[in-house]
């Protein structure tokens, strides 16, 4: 199998970029597609980091600190925002740790839109579309986003690595073609490679399709592994069991139930959260909810006291307490990561974290 490293090829028919994800063969693709290579554009100019104005210090985030974006939620399911560091604890293979960073604010991210753009989602795509434009407007302003469109192959369909104007994210999301199967498994290793050309704080791929996955070369197993050895959050939307006389999604039968297993442990894998509509109606309101989420989030970071990087999976558990009852809320984070071996780690980041 060759391995390519992410990569971005013109499609010079359909005038897209064709993502391919380390891994996947090129000859497979190169027979069904005229591509024509194209060196990797530069990192958007608009977009620069940014800056942070610290009101104490700022400790730089190395790879051997754990960073936690952890979202609280009371027992009515409203968002907790008035919570303080004693607040929290924080375990690790059930051993305590101790926080070196805690702040609640609303910091950028670097975003990737992956929507199934089979043939069953055509009649569903104008409602998808509209419902995506509104989640990015009511975003952070300086997010960097990018739009990833997928059927049996997936396209890198934002300009350069990230889209520079909500013009550009409208003109990625009209990119249809739906037709084909249901690549998903591969379109979301994909992405979650293009996230790591970002620079932003926080990492996040907004999922949307309405089927189970019928054509990708990874496995499940696969992509849960790449999942969670990435520290990006997935947050899942499944339009499932279609019924047309309603226009009701309704999760039955076979097929509808293992699409939704498999959304809802991948985003349970990375501290995000899956999502169900029962109609293209309420497609709008849950990616505004998930905005209001990703914007509200708090930020942990401790560094373990196990600093053996042996290649293991570490369990984490956070639990937080309301200020003044003391009684327990319910935390969506990252339920652990992969303590990298030295040969196969990234090189320390240089990220910042403000002190409040």
């Amino acid at each position: 199998m060759l391995e390519l490293g992410t990569m971005r090829r013109l499609n010079k028919r359909y005038g897209r970029i064709l993502l391919l994800a380390s891994g996947v063969p090129a000859l497979i693709l190169s027979f069904s597609f005229a591509l024509k290579a194209q060196a990797p554009p530069p990192a958007n100019p608009q977009s620069p980091p940014v800056e942070k104005k610290d009101k104490g210090f700022s400790i730089k985030v190395s790879v051997n600190n754990v960073v936690l974006n952890a979202s609280v939620i009371d027992k009515k399911g409203r968002i907790v925002n008035d919570l303080k560091e004693d607040d929290f604890k924080v375990y690790e293979d059930g051993v305590p740790q101790k926080l070196i960073h805690f702040s609640h604010a609303d910091i950028a991210v670097t975003l990737g839109i992956v929507i199934d753009d089979s043939g069953s989602m055509r009649p569903k795509r104008q409602a998808v579309n509209a419902a995506a434009l509104i989640f990015a407007k009511t975003s952070n302003p300086q997010d960097q986003v990018f739009v990833v469109n997928f059927n049996d192959v997936y396209y890198l369909d934002t300009p350069g690595d990230f889209a520079t104007t909500i013009e550009d994210l409208k003109s990625a999301l009209d990119k249809i073609d739906s037709r084909g199967g249901t690549a998903l498994r591969d379109a979301v290793i994909a992405s979650l490679d293009h996230l790591k050309l970002g620079n932003r704080d926080k990492r996040v791929l907004l999922v949307v399709t309405d089927g189970e996955d019928n054509a990708s070369r990874y496995t499940e197993e696969e992509l849960m592994e790449k999942a969670q050895k990435s520290d990006a959050q997935i947050y899942t939307i499944g339009l499932l069991g279609s019924d047309e006389d309603s226009s009701l999604f309704k999760i039955r039968g076979g097929e509808a139930h293992r699409a939704a297993r498999a959304l809802k442990e991948m985003a349970e894998a990375t501290g995000g959260e899956s999502y169900f509509p029962k109609s293209l109606d309420e497609v709008e309101s849950t990616c505004r909810q998930i905005a209001h989420d990703i914007r509200n989030q708090y930020t942990l970071v401790y560094q373990p006291t196990n600093l053996k990087r042996d290649g293991t999976f570490r369990a984490i558990r956070v639990d937080a307490f309301e200020a003044h009852s003391k009684n327990k809320l319910v935390v969506r984070t990252r339920p652990g990561y992969f303590a990298l071996k030295p040969e196969s780690s990234a090189p320390i980041a240089s990220e910042k974290y403000p002190n409040n």
